[in-house]
Parts: C-alpha cells; structure tokens; sequence
C-alpha cells in the first residue's frame, strides 16, 4: 500500500478537478481520431493585460513537454485556441514540430486562431473548422500596429506629396513619428511573413497539387494584403477561408467529432475562466504544461 508521501504524490499528479475533467475529454477526442492530440489555449479573453498569452519562444518547452513519449507515427492533432504571437517563435516552434510529425499535423479550432495561430493552422495539412470558428489575416504587426498598414499610410503620403507638395504640412507630423528604420523594417517583416507561410503551404497543405503555386499566391494575397483584409483583428469564418482556397474540413460533418472538440474547448475555457491558469498546453496522455498568474492580494 502506498505511504502518506506516495498518496500525496498521486493527488498532485492527478490535478485539480478542472484537469481531471479536462483530460478527460482529451482523451475522448484521441479515442476517437486516433491521433496524438494536443492543446494549446491562452486565455488572453479571460486575463486581459497579461504580457506572455501569445505565442513565444517559452512555449517550445511547453511543446517538448508534451511531444516527448508520444507515438510519431500516429500523426498529431493541434488543438489551438489563440490570438496569435512572436513571428520568430511561431516559425521556430513549427519548424520544431514538423521535424517530429513531418507534415502529418491537422490544426482544430473550436473558436480563434488568429495571426501567428493562422500561420500555425497554415503549415498543418488540413483544418478543422466549425460555424463557430475563426482564423485571422497574417498581416505582421509592429509595436501593435500592422506593417502593411503603416507602409500603405507612407505610400499614401508620398504619392499626396507628389500631386501636390501643399500637402507636406499635412504628412509632415504623422511621418515624423516613424523611426528612420520603419519602413524597411515593415517592408522586411511582411516579406518574412509571406515567405514562411507561403513555404509551409507548398511543402504541406499542397504539396501534392500541381497548380499548388497559383492557389498559395491567392491564399497569401487575401491573408496578409492589409488593404483586403482591412483590420488585423478580422475574423475570417470556414467558409471564407475555404473560399481562399485553404484546405477546411468542416466540423459539423462528423457530429461525434464535433461534439468532442467543443466539449474539450468548453472544458479549457473553464479552466482558464476558474483558476490561475492563463496558458495549457497538454496532451492526451495528462502530460501538460500551464502557466499561472501569480495573484497577489492589495490590502486596504
């Protein structure tokens, strides 16, 4: 029989009620697609104004963490729900797990994956997507605002100046305010954006079409074009990212599918609504790695 430390040891492997009910459910889901399954949440809509919910570079050990004892070839399954990150992380990060599963890698997305988290989807080799669903434009920001936003504004200035240098009172203040290294700072991200995902495109999701080179140019167009996609915080639905031409497995085909993904994302948004939680990422083996805030109580 177990001793008084060894028990201690079991509570503590075992969690929290929210992660037993949690794993739970991941381990439905992998039941049913056969696949490794892992999830990846932030809870940036529960815990606003904390600086780490997006993806970065701490979150290659949450996924080490998680991929490590899994069976390769049984392909994987990204459970992502996230308003996106750090360009550099997020190519890091794929590049990491793609050395693993190869291109055998589905993304599912009960609600949002926007920016970086559309980028994660795009290197997988299909999408799951309900009714509910959204992905977002690609478009990279700097210090929180869109690269492509900023070089259309400085083009727009220089183009107003040119018809009509009676213009340059107007443009000069808003101009000022770019560093000397803006532009081609922006112009370098966009590029930078547009090549990874176009890449992770062509070796995964289309690697088999020949005219792959046509549908991942209109992909790429309607994803980071500023000037299309309007807003960097748009919500693309399924179908609209299926009208681009991404390949979308839609949710409500496979009710049994359905039901335990959204099952599964209702469980981690109670975890992340209830406790300290404000990052998950775990496995369908009850491997997991989560990040806590650290509540410190104000006294009057």
């Amino acid at each position: 029989m177990p001793n008084w430390n060894e028990i201690l040891d079991e509570i503590k492997k075992a969690g929290s009620t929210y992660d037993i009910i949690r794993r739970k459910y991941l381990e439905i889901l992998h039941q049913l697609t056969g696949r490794n399954i892992i999830i990846y949440y932030s809870g940036w809509l529960q815990k606003k104004g904390l600086p780490d919910v997006g993806i970065n570079d701490d979150d290659k050990t949450g996924f080490m963490t998680t991929i490590n004892k899994l069976d390769f070839s049984t392909g994987l399954d990204i459970v992502l729900h996230t308003p996106g990150g750090e360009m550099a992380a997020t190519e890091s990060l794929v590049d990491y797990i793609r050395k693993i599963f190869g291109t055998n890698i589905r993304a599912i997305i009960p609600q949002l994956a926007l920016s970086a988290g559309t980028m994660i989807a795009c290197a997988c080799e299909s999408i799951i997507m309900g009714k509910q669903s959204s992905l977002g434009p690609i478009d990279p920001l700097l210090d929180g605002k869109p690269a492509h936003g900023i070089i259309e504004e400085f083009r727009t200035a220089y183009e107003e100046i040119k018809e009509d240098p009676n213009k340059i009172p107007l443009w000069q203040p808003i101009i000022a305010n770019y560093d000397p290294t803006l532009i081609g700072e922006c112009m370098k991200a966009v590029k930078w954006a547009n090549n990874m995902v176009a890449e992770w495109l062509s070796s995964g999701m289309f690697k088999k079409y020949r005219d792959k080179n046509q549908r991942i140019g209109r992909i790429i167009k309607e994803l980071a074009d500023h000037s299309l996609t309007l807003s960097h915080a748009r919500h693309l639905s399924a179908e609209q990212c299926r009208s681009i031409g991404l390949r979308i497995e839609k949710m409500e085909e496979n009710k049994e599918l359905q039901d335990a993904v959204l099952s599964l994302h209702h469980t981690c948004l109670h975890t992340l609504s209830a406790t300290n939680a404000y990052k998950i990422i775990e496995n369908h083996l009850g491997t997991a790695y989560i990040k806590q805030a650290q509540i410190v109580p104000i006294r009057g």
